[in-house]
């Protein structure tokens, strides 16, 4: 499990360390850097993919910054725009977890979209993915805020969901996902939701989404001499069974929220999942649910970081720890905000008891806010 990931001339940080826990949670302001702390670890993991972190066939170890994970532009889009003269102009992340920390360097180049890693910091004797399984290794996710919309057909790919377990930064492999593993069983205990039919994939995310929408049941299936699956939507059971629906015709919101909820259930011990916004286009007792099954992924021994906006999400995590299902050490509040050039980070800590060591101005205060003005 990833403990830090600190972050020097990258976007909107000159030098900062953020500490991660098995669920940590981003909130702030808008363009305060939440995003960029997601960015930082799927570039690191984007570059590891595309065989970028380590020199081979003769070209230069790098940071790739424009692939399927993130599109960061180049050099000068990332490269924090106040340096001084201790941190130099160069771009670092660093790494701490697992058992081990790594570091790597890059160069900036202004107009560069592949930013050669300074040569001493190529010195990882170890594989990545050995050193720092988390993030390199198999079962790692990440969800951006804009999610695949409702659509007739999805894309069909062995290699994505069998090969690579893979759902897609936009979610766009989840359909099949689904279809592929929906009679797999959901391994994390904590996950598992007892009125569902089965502790399948699909008994098991129908009853999640259920949650979200009480009384809806999927269907995922190939489209047959095509290499597209569908979804499907019923609402209701037995003799009071609707037909099938569409996702075109079904609240926008379910099938935005889809992705979020496969990859909490389908996450493995272990591994990483980074997700942006997964609260998005639901209702605030969606909401809340969402921070539940956030707290259950991370119960069962997955790394949950998320970002929100979400005052619904963050007392659903507290209520979670209030009630003993996730140990008050297992979560990290980070609340961002601009301070001249760069971001501040405040990290208010959740006690066993659900409650927040400090409320800083413009932590989910606007409620409060209005409130008073409604009084006056």
């Amino acid at each position: 499990m990833l403990e830090s990931l600190t972050l020097t001339n990258f976007k909107a940080f000159a030098r900062q360390e953020i500490r991660l826990a098995p669920f940590t949670l981003l909130t702030g302001l808008n363009s305060s850097g939440k995003s960029s702390v997601l960015q930082a670890l799927a570039l690191l993991r984007q570059s590891y993919d595309s065989g970028d972190l380590s020199p081979a066939y003769g070209h230069e170890a790098g940071l790739l910054l424009n692939d399927e994970l993130v599109q960061l532009g180049t050099g000068q889009d990332v490269r924090h725009e106040a340096y001084d003269d201790e941190t130099g102009p160069h771009i670092a992340l660093a790494l701490r977890g697992d058992g081990g920390t790594a570091r790597w360097t890059a160069v900036y180049e202004r107009e560069a979209d592949h930013l050669k890693l300074v040569p001493a910091e190529q010195g990882i004797q170890q594989e990545p993915a050995a050193l720092l399984p988390s993030l390199f290794g198999p079962g790692f996710q990440y969800l951006k805020a804009d999610r695949v919309s409702p659509q007739v057909s999805y894309p069909r790919s062995h290699h994505a969901v069998t090969t690579r377990g893979f759902l897609g930064a936009h979610g766009e492999h989840t359909v099949n996902y689904l279809r592929t593993h929906q009679d797999e069983p959901v391994t994390g205990k904590a996950l598992r939701l007892p009125d569902a039919a089965s502790a399948g994939l699909l008994a098991q995310t129908e009853a999640w989404m259920q949650r979200l929408c009480p009384g809806v049941r999927l269907v995922a299936e190939d489209i047959h001499g095509t290499d597209a699956v569908r979804l499907g939507y019923h609402f209701g059971s037995g003799f009071s069974e609707s037909n099938q629906y569409r996702p075109t015709n079904v609240g926008f919101g379910l099938t935005y929220v889809l992705p979020v909820v496969v990859a909490c259930l389908s996450a493995r011990p272990g591994t990483l999942i980074l997700l942006e916004n997964p609260e998005a286009h639901l209702h605030p007792q969606g909401q809340t649910w969402m921070a539940y099954l956030a707290c259950a992924t991370a119960a069962s021994g997955a790394q949950v970081v998320m970002e929100t906006h979400s005052d619904h999400v963050l007392n659903g995590l507290r209520l979670q720890v209030k009630n003993g299902r996730l140990a008050a050490d297992g979560t990290a509040v980070h609340y961002f905000r601009r301070k001249g050039q760069t971001t501040e980070v405040v990290s208010p800590i959740i006690g066993p008891d659900g409650t927040l060591s400090e409320w800083p101005e413009g932590f989910f205060d606007e409620w409060e806010n209005s409130l008073d003005q409604l009084l006056d």
